[in-house]
């Protein structure tokens, strides 16, 4: 009992400082899941000199790592915003598959020449092709990390194709590496029985395969139900969706021998799903997954650096080999495989520039180089496998990931308007205050009056004023005058068991181009509440037409709100 006490209590510390230390990150700019690496090879140092031994069980690790990683997957899929990733879907498709592949090629290809070349070689194709394919995907984590925490604003919808290419090219990346582990459990005569070219292939086939089924079945089924069921009790609806993401992990694997499917696919398509669906309370399923997965990443960092040994990591084997990885992953490999692959899109070439930088490597990589120690044996491989990830994923996430800020403004990829919060789910969850601008005219009733003198709901706040060129905090004596572009807070409303709300892009091809509200023949419990255009916001009535780039704001009402419906849609439906 005393040792799950003190068990606990580590477990506590660890975390207090993880969050504590991320200040240190904000303030000096460096990746905070760097420190939480730094804090567990720490702490696997100070296990050594007390006397405790070497923390290097990587079956426990990969266990733990592995269910920690299904939830940092599942909500990178739940938090992606399919409608603002639309447009580089094609794109974030052909990097995620073919960019993964070919870059665990090229890297398998520049791992045999530089053992070929260092004295510490030359290793197989086999094993040279292991370490690319654990190396091979760009790591969510990391993307999200760096993205959210410095706002970076990229052009041509960048930031939407690097959240769907990070967050879907980890099961490609495992099932790569699925494969060569059981080729290699054959070759060192691990397994009994050895797999033929036809297995091989009929193992990437049902990887893809299952997975996608299972993932979309999974995915819509629990939509459905988070619609239909209410839950009698508090956080219900938050604690299926986490049953739903470990089922929809689990579920495609339990099929025998090479017809398992893939479980991080199945996992990422379903967080997809379930994350773009229109279900009630979906802002208690945010903040909940915010800290999960804030806490999940803190964990895995801070275990794979328990399993790391620092000595290991120096050593020139490992050192110099790492370093070379790193070198024509991060120059070669991954920003050829990108131009290759992106090209043919007609992307433009500061975008493929910074799209062939931004592939860090990250958790994924090192919890994938785990799972082939775990299954392959310490001593198996001619290398230490495990460490000279660790090292490639040290040097990615401190340079790649320091300098990426940096590049986006030398690549001019830095955007006016776009906000990177729209490429997630949850962009506008993220405060509980509405700012709404209030734009004077002189026929407002607002004009020429002190601000203590107008008549407004007491809920209601001005906290700036935009005059002219001038943005200033106003006082109750502030006088309105014409012009005035007032912004006010509010509390937002939030009633989603009753009524949803929810945007639709108006595309050049979009169905809706040209129409005006009164004729779109939406359903009797759906308004139309507000149009953005541009810079503007519209307040239609049912001669508005709607015009391409516009984005709708609607309102979805449920039957018992009746006779609010009909009287709003009627509103709507005349031209005044």
């Amino acid at each position: 009992m005393n040792n799950y006490i003190y068990l606990l209590i580590l477990l506590g510390i660890v975390i207090g400082l993880c969050l504590l230390l991320n200040r240190v990150t904000v303030r000096f700019k460096i990746p905070s899941l760097l420190l939480f690496i730094a804090l567990g090879v720490v702490f696997g140092v100070l296990f050594r000199i007390a006397g405790l031994g070497n923390f290097t069980d990587y079956e426990l690790g990969n266990v733990v790592c592995s269910v920690c990683l299904v939830f940092v997957i599942f909500y990178g899929g739940f938090n992606t915003n399919f409608k603002e990733a639309r447009p580089v879907l094609g794109r974030a498709v052909v990097l995620s598959l073919a960019g993964t592949a070919l870059t665990a090629g090229l890297i398998g290809v520049f791992v045999y020449i530089i053992f070929l070349i260092l004295p510490f070689g030359p290793i197989g194709w086999l094993e040279s092709m292991l370490i690319g394919a654990v190396l091979c995907s760009t790591d969510a984590a990391s993307v999200f990390n760096i993205l959210r925490s410095r706002r970076l604003n990229l052009k041509y919808h960048t930031s939407s194709l690097l959240e769907m290419e990070s967050g879907s090219n980890d099961p490609m990346s495992y099932m790569l590496t699925a494969v060569l582990i059981a080729v290699l459990s054959s070759k060192y005569a691990l397994s009994g029985t050895s797999l033929s070219g036809f297995e091989i292939a009929g193992m990437f086939v049902f990887q893809i395969g299952v997975g996608t089924l299972f993932g979309i079945g999974t995915g819509v089924l629990a939509a459905v139900v988070l619609k239909k069921v209410s839950f009698n009790m508090g956080q219900g609806g938050t604690i299926f969706v986490i049953a739903v993401a470990l089922i929809s992990f689990a579920l495609p694997q339990i099929l025998p021998g090479i017809f398992a499917g893939n479980g991080y696919l199945s996992v990422y398509l379903c967080g997809i799903i379930v994350g773009n669906a229109r279900i009630p309370k979906k802002r208690d399923c945010v903040h909940f997954f915010d800290a999960l997965t804030g806490v999940a990443q803190m964990m895995i960092f801070f275990l794979l650096g328990l399993l790391a040994t620092p000595e290991h990591l120096v050593r020139p084997e490992v050192l110099l080999p790492a370093l070379l990885v790193f070198v024509t992953t991060t120059i070669i490999a991954r920003p050829l495989s990108v131009a290759v692959l992106l090209m043919p899109f007609r992307a433009k070439a500061n975008q493929i520039a910074l799209v062939g930088w931004a592939g860090l490597r990250g958790v994924a990589s090192v919890v994938f180089a785990a799972v082939a120690v775990s299954n392959l044996g310490e001593n198996t491989l001619p290398y230490d496998l495990f460490s000279i990830v660790f090292c490639v994923v040290l040097f990615s996430i401190l340079l790649q990931g320091s300098f990426l800020p940096l590049l986006s403004k030398k690549f001019n990829m830095l955007g006016d308007h776009d906000d990177v919060l729209r490429t997630f789910n949850d962009y506008q969850e993220e405060t509980d205050v509405s700012f709404v601008k209030i734009e004077i005219g002189e026929n407002h009733p607002w004009y020429g009056k002190k601000l203590k003198n107008t008549v407004m709901p007491k809920e209601f706040l001005v906290v700036l004023i935009l005059r002219g060129g001038d943005v200033f905090v106003p006082d109750g004596e502030t006088r309105i005058v014409a012009g005035d572009v007032l912004v006010t807070a509010a509390p937002e409303f939030e009633n989603r068991e009753d009524i949803g709300m929810y945007e639709e892009f108006i595309g050049k091809n979009h169905h809706w181009c040209g129409v005006t509200v009164k004729d779109l023949q939406l359903p009797e419990s759906t308004l139309v509440a507000m149009i953005k255009r541009g810079a503007k916001a519209v307040v239609p009535n049912g001669s508005t037409v709607i015009e391409e780039n516009d984005t709708l704001a609607l309102i979805r009402i449920k039957e018992k709100t009746e006779p609010v419906r009909k009287i709003s849609q009627d509103h709507l439906n005349s031209d005044k």
